[in-house]
């Protein structure tokens, strides 16, 4: 029969998360625990899927900020369900269709010419003559547009 609580180490086990992660995303808040009599951590099960959530976040870019942020949504009394979770996705949705969107300029452009306003390259006489995208700024301009 499985244990209603978990420890540390079986949360990291189970989550393939290193104990060291476990510690630091407690910190952070986005995880809780509570002690036992001996002052050792014991974790509801439901952190597993909000570690996972953390690991998926991470993979997409997603800054650990808006990880807190989406959790303070989640309930506390009972693991989250689908339909909680479907509602922190969403809220992440815009942001990655944007990230996906100027990934997808990059990498059509990438192969054209690097130098592109991106270095500011002067010595581009079909985008950037004479090096006029250094009056637009710093950086990848033409990516940005």
């Amino acid at each position: 029969m499985a244990h209603a609580e978990l420890s540390v180490g079986e949360v990291a086990a189970r989550s393939g998360v290193a104990v060291s992660a476990v510690h630091f995303y407690e910190r952070l808040g986005l995880i809780t625990s509570r002690r036992t009599g001996g002052n050792q951590r014991r974790f509801d099960r439901d952190v597993l899927r909000r570690l996972a959530v953390i690991r998926a976040a991470q993979e997409l870019g997603i800054p650990l900020k808006q990880v807190q942020d989406a959790f303070r949504k989640l309930p506390d009394m009972r693991a989250p369900g689908r339909d909680d979770w479907e509602a922190i996705s969403s809220g992440w949705r815009d942001m990655l269709e944007a990230r996906i969107s100027k990934l997808e300029r990059l990498r059509d452009r990438l192969g054209e010419c690097i130098g592109c306003g991106c270095l500011s390259m002067d010595r581009c006489s079909i985008f950037n003559d004479e090096d006029k995208a250094a009056c637009d700024g710093v950086g990848a301009v033409f990516l940005e547009r």
